[in-house]
């Protein structure tokens, strides 16, 4: 069998192995399908950075895959990333976008409104970013900040919490006749896992900006977090639109499960693609480089 079959070969099986695993309620590469005693999952060895990269790299190929056939077809996405502080919305799209294009993958990640968005109709500031034809929408936390942060630091009054809550199953509804691809998913990391990350972002310089006053209230508020996540899901993980829940306590397995899982939901194909070739370089004629004291910089590495 030729390299390229083999790599052909080996991607199809990621991806049946993914597409099983959803079917059986289990995740990829999961000897335990997802059965693990009472509260706590049994511990498994470390992934290594090389196995992670050997086993996302055909994941990545069929997000490119799936990219092409999104514009090929017109189809719209749109995914919604949402779970406690750290719990790796933002490196698992990360790992989604960092081989596809921006002008297919959008990523939203609002911050705090302005006092003109305190203003409007609450949906309003998130609705006028659901894809067009063609566009795969990536939300890092959505609309679900009413029924979570905004309930917990008191930043909604209960009516307003109620009402979200009662309608929003509905305005879900709306957006998938539209024609909306949506996709919910919630990371869960436990207690442990989430101090372990917050003395993290402490410590190392390149993720303190990750690092706010709202994390620390968040984090002593584990358990309003908790009752706000249980009511959210009791009113919003309807058949419509469910909530899937990704283990990300492990977060390289998690990353992976989560983007098989992603593949697995999108009846895609392989679409036509004209191959491209290199034309023949014109020749030099009369150019000649130019005597140019161009900027260059410094090189110290």
């Amino acid at each position: 069998m030729s390299k390229k079959g083999k790599k052909e070969k080996q991607e199809g099986k990621v991806l049946e192995q993914a597409q099983t695993a959803v079917l059986e309620g289990g995740s990829i590469a999961d000897p335990n399908n997802g059965n693990y005693p009472e509260d706590g999952r049994e511990a498994r060895p470390k992934m290594s950075r090389k196995e992670f990269e050997k086993a996302l790299e055909p994941l990545q190929v069929e997000l490119v895959k799936l990219q092409e056939w999104v514009k090929y077809t017109g189809v719209k996405i749109c995914v919604v990333f949402e779970g406690r502080d750290t719990a790796g919305k933002g490196g698992i799209i990360k790992r989604i976008t960092e081989r596809t294009s921006p002008r297919v993958f959008k990523v939203i990640a609002l911050g705090a409104p302005t006092e003109r968005e305190k203003s409007q109709m609450y949906l309003q500031r998130y609705i006028q970013y659901m894809p067009a034809a063609g566009e795969v929408v990536l939300f890092d936390r959505s609309w679900y900040n009413r029924a979570g942060v905004e309930r917990v630091m008191g930043f909604a009054m209960e009516e307003q919490i109620a009402q979200f809550l009662k309608f929003t199953p509905g305005m879900e509804r709306l957006i998938i006749n539209s024609g909306v691809h949506l996709i919910k998913y919630w990371l869960d990391v436990s207690q442990e896992e989430q101090e372990k990350r917050f003395q993290e972002r402490m410590t190392d310089g390149r993720k303190l900006w990750k690092l706010t006053t709202m994390d620390g209230l968040s984090y002593s508020r584990w358990y309003d977090y908790s009752r706000a996540r249980d009511a959210m899901f009791a009113a919003t993980d309807t058949e419509e639109s469910p909530w899937y829940v990704v283990d990300s306590n492990d977060q390289r397995r998690g990353r992976l499960n989560c983007i098989a899982h992603f593949l697995s939901l999108i009846s895609y194909t392989e679409v036509p693609r004209e191959k491209v070739k290199l034309g023949k370089r014109q020749s030099k004629g009369d150019y000649k480089e130019p005597n140019y004291p161009y900027r260059r910089i410094k090189e110290i590495y």
